[in-house]
Order: structure tokens, then sequence, then C-alpha cells
């Protein structure tokens, strides 16, 4: 398979975590292929690739061959797929996406204001300039975990309409402090939460989550990478819930019953990108791998709020 594409964060110390690879397995968000062709080489006879973006198949008609099945949808129906040996998700949006000015999902490029993954759908800039002010703040509090939500959301109703991504960098940077040496961009929490609402993300994890349990032979590997803080916390709790190490929520709740483990936790602590990885691709730097590996017990669902999925208003 030539002309690879980049190299996908923390590919090496997945294949390493999920070794040996053999027979069937999702790759849940193909992006540029770079973990279907990771999973293909270390040994997997069949991936089964699945993205929303359709940009994304149509980049790789060169390399792929029948030992892939793409598929155009989401990875929370991955379970329809049958039963199979390993899934991968990596919950960054790809370069493919952030390169294009045109899909308007990097604060650094003058594009439209979209972001959607799948272009299908209401844009970045139908929520920033329908929502009232408050349901703006709330998506980008809850969403990008940005502390000044309200200051934000006041001056982008303000600013409507905002068509474009550098429009609405202008927005924000009109409200917070320049960003000092080392520090992110004032936008880039806005961006994410925007991008996160637009896409329905983190419901899209929980979904995920649980599809993947359900997909999943006995033996079989889960192997997710996250970048920010909210998506780390609900796949760690998500683990730990169905590793039967979650625990009661408070002492004076009634004692919870006691469930067979669905997964055995293979990465005590999350792994992170070294210093060789972040030198060549800054964007690993918030990186994170969680992998754990499939018992016999049967799937169930799990409480969202006890994940900590942010809730917010529909928007």
């Amino acid at each position: 398979m030539s002309g690879a594409p980049h190299v996908p964060v923390l590919l090496g110390p997945l294949i390493e975590a999920v070794s040996p690879i053999a027979g069937t397995w999702i790759d849940g968000t193909f992006g540029a292929g770079g973990y279907t062709r990771g999973l293909l080489e270390a040994g997997a006879e069949h991936v089964i690739a699945i993205d929303r973006d359709p940009l994304a198949f149509e980049m790789a008609e060169d390399w792929i061959d029948d030992r892939v099945t793409p598929v155009r949808g989401t990875f929370s129906g991955m379970s329809e797929h049958g039963l199979v040996d390993g899934v991968v998700l990596d919950l960054g949006v790809s370069s493919m996406q952030l390169d294009r000015a045109e899909r308007g999902f990097s604060f650094q490029k003058d594009g439209p204001l979209d972001m959607r993954m799948s272009q299908e759908g209401p844009t970045a800039a139908d929520l920033v300039n329908t929502l009232d002010e408050g349901d703006l703040a709330d998506i980008l509090y809850h969403y990008g975990e940005e502390r000044a939500s309200r200051r934000i959301a006041r001056a982008i109703v303000k600013a409507r309409p905002i068509e474009t991504t550098l429009q609405l960098v202008e927005v924000i940077e009109g409200c917070l402090p320049k960003a000092r040496p080392g520090q992110s961009h004032p936008a880039t929490r806005s961006f994410q939460a925007l991008r996160i609402a637009v896409n329905d993300e983190y419901a899209e994890l929980a979904d995920g989550l649980e599809a993947a349990e359900i997909a999943l032979k006995p033996g079989g590997k889960l192997a997710v990478v996250t970048f920010h803080s909210i998506e780390d916390r609900m796949v760690k709790r998500f683990l730990q819930a169905r590793s039967g190490g979650g625990g009661n929520p408070s002492r004076y709740a009634p004692a919870r019953e006691i469930e067979a483990p669905g997964f055995e936790i293979l990465t005590k602590r999350a792994v992170a990108p070294d210093a060789d990885e972040i030198a060549a691709n800054p964007r690993a730097r918030s990186a994170k791998l969680r992998v754990a590996r499939r018992t016999v017990a049967e799937a169930r669902p799990v409480d969202r709020k006890m994940l900590g999925m942010p809730q917010v208003g529909e928007v």
C-alpha cells in the first residue's frame, strides 16, 4: 500500500498494546486511514472502516483493497457488522479536515464556519447565528470548558451575522487576552465546543462505547485515543464501570447490584505520546490512549451522567 498518509497519533503504542492482532477489526474513525493500515500491517485479516465523512473514502480509493470494507456512517452503529476481534477509535479531528479551509474546522484558516464531519445537517454558522446567548454560553462552557463562555457568547450575539472562521476568531480574540508563548490560541476551546455540538460527539462517544462492547468477541480488544479531558474522562469512567471498578457514586447511595465485568483494563494509566512523537506531531500533545479486553459477560448500558457526559439542552 503505497502513498501512506501521515502516521496517526500513538499508533506504535496502540499496536503494541493490542497485539497479537488477527481476525477482523473495526476502525471506527477511518479518517486518512492510518490506523487501518497499521492494523493490516500488524496482522489483521480484515478491517471494517467506518467514517461519517464521505471525503475519507474518496481520498483512499488508490490503496483500499479487498481487506478493507468501507462503511459510511458513525461508529455508534458498529454493532450492526457482527462480532469482531478488535475496535479502534481515534476521537480527534483528522488532518484531512483541519487542513482544508473550506471545511471550517480550523481557527487558523479562513473558510465558511461549517465543522460538519458528515457534510450534512446544521453548520456551526447555524448555531452561532440562531442560538440565544444562554444556549451558546452553555455549549462553550460545557463542551469546551471555556471559562469566558458568557463574555464570548454575548460578543457573538452582538457581532451577528458571523459566516466565516476568521470572523469568529476575531470576535473571540476581542474577549480574551492574547495568548502567551506556549499557550493555546484563544479560540481553541470555543472551536472545540462548537465542533462537538455540531457533530453531537459526546452522545456519539457514549453510544459508541456501548456498541463496541456489543461488537467485541470475548478476548477482543478496545483501544480509544482521546484528545481532551472530557473525552478521556468518559472513556475512563466507562471502562472503570464495566470492569467492576466503578464503585458507588456516594457512600449514602444504595449499594449497586454487582455486575459481571464486561472488560479487563489493560492500560492501568492512560498512555501518552513520548517527546519524539510530540516533536514530530504537535497535535499529539494532548492525546491519551486507553485499552481494554472484552470478557464473556453480557453487554450492558451505562448511565450517561455516571460517565461525566456534559448535559446541554437540545441544539
